[in-house]
């Protein structure tokens, strides 16, 4: 599995909300790419597809913005990952692509390890991140 750039920033857009949740603070995408030194064009093009998961409050005019919906133990780095990347597998194999795969020797060491790695995912939550980087 390779983590793109896009997902990365997904990532780093919901945790940035999730700092603020407690304050129950609005935050632009403007103060985030300035803040982050990311592309503000980009981060509105992954804020697409991430608020058609319904993770966000949003509002418009002075002191809008966007905040979490919901508190950051809600979101896991699974679900977050999951509508920012196309796939979050280790290898093309363990989906129905790969017409080897009843056969292939290898198949059971990236099964196990695309397990270990969706487990991490499902069980780590923003709240984890922001609770350890006060």
């Amino acid at each position: 599995m390779r983590i793109s750039t896009k997902g990365r920033y997904a990532t780093l857009i919901m945790l940035y909300l999730a700092k603020e949740y407690k304050n129950d603070r609005y935050v632009t995408l403007k103060e985030i790419s300035e803040k982050e030194d990311i592309s503000l064009k980009y981060l509105e093009k992954i804020m697409l597809d991430l608020n058609k998961k319904d993770f966000f409050v949003s509002t418009r005019g002075v002191g809008g913005g966007y905040k979490l919906k919901y508190h950051p133990k809600e979101y896991s780095l699974k679900e977050i990952l999951k509508a920012s990347e196309k796939d979050i597998e280790v290898a093309t194999c363990i989906s129905d692509i790969c017409p080897k795969k009843d056969s292939c020797i290898t198949f059971s060491v990236w099964n196990d390890l695309n397990n270990v790695v969706d487990n991490f995912l499902e069980n780590k939550t923003l709240n984890d991140y922001i609770e350890v980087k006060k």
